[in-house]
């Protein structure tokens, strides 16, 4: 029975790194024909349907009612960090910065939830803690300045802070997250609802109504399935599979490297050895963290 176990846990975990890999170019892909505002809006809206029919096919849908009484002002603040906050800054950065830049900065969003797991966890910071930032942030220094780190010349400072930011958001997302008690479906369900008239009103407030490119528009379909949605469900199902989720867990760190090259062939962007070695360097330091911890 493990065995299966461990063979199913494996085959969802694999799709959603395939699946996680490809979203740092869609993300280029869809901001070349929408504003981040519009891809968080179509984006979160396709995710918000496909929870939906989820939560339908599932028979899941009481529990909404039962978690929006029972929960609602973490429904609120979780609702407003993601996806309202965390992915308008996201596709802000993204926007900025070259795909490469954006998605491996992206990926010290685990060493900024360590960090902050401190004041509002109140875990203990350790020495493997800040080697292990030490590491991961060089890397990011060396990426930001296109491998000339001590000049401290930055490629785009404004891109480079909102990438950090979104790892803010992201890592307090998941930790005001382990308050819910809830099935994780319905819970997401319930943050990206609440979530919904903020972005519209957001949306509203800071551009005129036109109608979408096509292209656009399928580009912000693809990434509300495949980033917001149904991969995250993918990669639960993984966890669930197995009690030897650790094995399971390192497969993401394939992700960022198979992520540059669909970026090298599908954007076109050429990989940058600082990128390469910055990436190498942020990966080794959160692998440093897991298993010295």
């Amino acid at each position: 029975m493990y065995k299966n176990n461990l063979t199913s846990a494996y085959k969802y975990a694999l799709i959603s790194v395939f699946l996680w890999s490809t979203v740092a170019t869609a993300f280029k892909v869809s901001l070349s024909y929408l504003t981040p505002e519009a891809l968080v809006l179509y984006a979160s809206t396709t995710s918000l349907i496909v929870l939906f029919v989820i939560l339908v096919i599932e028979k899941k849908l009481p529990l909404v009612i039962v978690h929006i009484k029972n929960n609602s002002l973490l429904i609120v603040v979780l609702g407003t960090i993601n996806p309202f906050l965390y992915y308008l800054v996201l596709f802000k950065a993204y926007d900025l910065l070259p795909a490469q830049e954006a998605q491996s900065i992206n990926y010290t969003w685990a060493l900024m939830l360590s960090l902050l797991s401190v004041p509002f966890l109140k875990h203990k910071l350790s020495k493997y803690d800040i080697i292990a930032g030490i590491i991961c942030y060089f890397g990011v220094l060396i990426i930001a300045t296109k491998g000339a780190p001590f000049s401290l010349n930055f490629s785009n400072i404004e891109g480079l802070i909102l990438a950090l930011a979104s790892t803010v958001l992201w890592s307090l997302y998941w930790i005001f997250n382990t308050k819910s008690k809830s099935d994780s479906t319905v819970s997401l369900f319930c943050n990206f609802l609440f979530s919904f008239p903020l972005i519209i009103i957001y949306f509203i407030y800071t551009q005129p109504l036109t109608l979408p490119d096509i292209s656009g528009l399928l580009s912000a379909i693809y990434v509300g399935l495949f980033e917001m949605g149904i991969t995250f469900l993918f990669w639960l199902k993984a966890m669930q599979s197995t009690i030897n989720t650790s094995k399971i867990a390192n497969l993401i760190f394939i992700s960022p490297f198979l992520s540059l090259i669909f970026i090298y062939f599908i954007l076109g962007e050429p990989i940058l050895l600082s990128t390469i070695v910055g990436l190498i360097l942020i990966i080794f330091g959160l692998i440093f963290q897991q298993k010295l911890k």
